[in-house]
């Protein structure tokens, strides 16, 4: 028994003798006056029920919402993968026209460059890094 049930046993007790006292006359409104206190005790805990579900529901979007979405598909990592080859034709040949070997040197690091940022962006295992899991986070 917690305190709640044992303050509201309290007030049933004080019903029942104030009941003895004024007599049958009182009951109803004895009954009336016991059951709005009830009432009270039954909203006050569902409002804080509903309170802390619901803090723990924007709990729970707002460490999801921070949290990163893998967004790495096949059909993105095929489609830059064609992309960077298709312009990788152009800009060899513009680079190779205006500075010979060194602009087809710079130009394929341009290209090897913006590869190596997606290929880290959409699979964080390379190099050593890494996500990290929600149980990870617990792990000392």
């Amino acid at each position: 028994m917690d305190a709640h049930d044992a303050d509201l046993k309290r007030e049933l007790d004080a019903t029942l003798r104030t009941r003895r006292e004024l007599g049958e006359e009182y009951e109803s409104a004895l009954v009336d006056s016991f059951l709005e206190k009830v009432d009270q005790r039954i909203d006050g805990a569902v409002e804080r029920r509903v309170r802390r579900q619901l803090a723990e529901q924007q709990m729970t979007a707002a460490r999801d919402s921070r949290s990163p979405r893998p967004t790495d598909s096949f059909g993105e990592r095929f489609g830059f993968g064609i992309v960077s080859l298709v312009l990788a034709v152009p800009l060899s040949a513009i680079g190779g026209g205006v500075a010979d070997l060194p602009g087809i040197l710079v130009a394929w690091a341009g290209i090897v460059g913006v590869n190596v940022v997606q290929a880290v962006r959409t699979n964080p295992e390379l190099f050593g890094r890494r996500r990290a899991s929600r149980a990870d986070a617990w792990e000392d």
